[in-house]
């Protein structure tokens, strides 16, 4: 499906309620399902990703009692598989374009005695693996798949896990959260060492559980001790997803005169590096804190038109704060007067689409001074967007972006494959449309 989006005709005002946390949605669901008894969930997201893991765990013997609210939010109940884990499903477990579905379940199924195949759509399918699949195998688990190492996997899990400590040479909350996971049926104490923090969503959100966890950011490491107890349910409410809020965000910086409010965002720090970013480069941007939710820091952001902003520089050890974001911050450095550079981000390249070349092509066929070597983006500005056709690679990330182009160009800009937004924001075009009605 085309999506065209012309330069908006006036100010965005207005208050946007943003979907449920993906990443959050994605675990509430899955330690739910690994729980013993039935946990209740609320602002859990709709979305094509979070139905793949709904549909995963619902195989494995869950079941699963989530309805669409009048927010466009999933709430209801999951009856867990508990002590008694999961089954073997009769046919492959589909993660569709999900990896946190695919490499979460890796995790859980490492530690149970059946024979489990996971498949993915074309754009999975490309995704490496082998970060996962490496410490599991360390562990105990065994694996069929091809030689890449990428979906379809087979993966034969072990009731006698043997504890680790792993040193992951990737700062990734999936290859982190798949390894904490599999630890709960380890024998002994499994430790994660990264290079650098990322997301924290797996060792907030386990304590609710009844699991212990020792985290310690300052130390780069996070622990469990195994073989757990069976999960013990709770009650989960879900924030609102700040990387959704980004492009909301972005929009409402670029778009003269705009005004845009986020209500009940999620402020985890592991997730909030774009905030600090554009707070750098001079962006009006309001963080109201709200009370805690459970575990999880809620807020409020108000965006505000910037006139001017100015370049800088995103380090490496700032990338896993921010790594989604890195596409609709790249749309930001055009309209920054200097050269913004984004470093040590090849991890772009194996997301759902090579998105570092995408940003480049994309950008440049705005108008846009872009240049990347790969592991560096450096995007110098201001620049006058023009109108382009551009292509969504099946990717949300891009999808949402070229849309916020669209509005803060001279000209309008065609997303194709605009349909690639129901990943994780189903509603965006019809959010953005509704910040640009007059207000009552």
């Amino acid at each position: 499906m085309n999506r065209t989006f012309a330069p908006a005709a006036a100010p965005l005002r207005g208050t946007v309620h943003v979907p449920g946390d993906k990443s959050l949605s994605h675990r509430a669901v899955l330690f739910s399902a690994m729980a013993e008894g039935v946990t209740r969930l609320v602002g859990v997201l709709d979305s094509a990703d979070v139905r793949s893991t709904i549909a995963a765990v619902s195989a494995l013997g869950a079941h699963v009692d989530l309805a669409e609210q009048a927010d466009g939010s999933l709430a209801g109940s999951v009856q867990g598989w508990g002590e008694f884990g999961p089954h073997a499903p009769g046919a492959p477990l589909d993660c569709g374009n999900s990896g946190t579905t695919a490499r979460l379940l890796l995790g859980v199924l490492a530690g149970w005695p059946i024979e489990v195949t996971l498949r993915g759509d074309e754009s999975l399918s490309r995704r490496p693996m082998g970060r996962v699949t490496d410490p599991l195998s360390r562990m105990g688990a065994t694996f069929q798949a091809a030689e890449n190492t990428t979906l379809p996997i087979t993966v034969r899990g072990s009731d006698s896990l043997s504890a680790i400590e792993y040193r992951s040479p990737v700062a990734s909350a999936q290859v982190k959260s798949a390894v904490l996971l599999a630890g709960l049926r380890a024998h002994g104490r499994t430790t994660v060492v990264e290079p650098a923090l990322s997301r924290d969503h797996t060792e907030r959100l386990l304590p609710a559980f009844g699991v212990g966890v020792d985290a310690r950011p300052e130390e780069l490491t996070a622990s469990v001790a195994g073989p757990a107890v069976p999960m013990a349910p709770d009650e989960i409410a879900v924030p609102r997803d700040p990387s959704s809020a980004a492009f909301m965000v972005v929009a409402g910086l670029l778009v003269v005169g705009s005004e845009v409010v986020l209500p009940g965002v999620s402020l985890n720090e592991t997730r909030t590096g774009f905030l600090r970013v554009l707070g750098r480069m001079g962006a009006r941007i309001e963080v109201v804190p709200w009370p805690e939710a459970g575990s999880e820091r809620v807020g409020e952001l108000i965006a505000l038109h910037t006139p001017t902003i100015s370049a800088t520089t995103v380090t490496a050890d700032e990338v896993p704060s921010l790594i989604d974001e890195i596409p609709v911050l790249a749309l930001a450095a055009t309209a920054a007067h200097g050269q913004t550079r984004f470093e040590g981000i090849a991890e772009l390249k194996v997301k759902e689409s090579d998105r570092l070349t995408a940003i480049v092509d994309g950008l440049s066929a705005l108008g846009a001074d872009v240049e990347s070597d790969g592991e560096t983006l450096v995007v110098r500005g201001p620049a006058a967007l023009g109108g382009a056709v551009l292509e969504s690679l099946g990717d949300h990330r891009l999808a949402m972006t070229w849309a916020v182009a669209g509005l803060a160009a001279q000209q309008p800009v065609t997303v194709e494959g605009f349909e690639a937004v129901n990943v994780s924001y189903p509603r965006f075009a019809e959010d953005l449309a509704a910040l640009q009605m007059p207000q009552a």
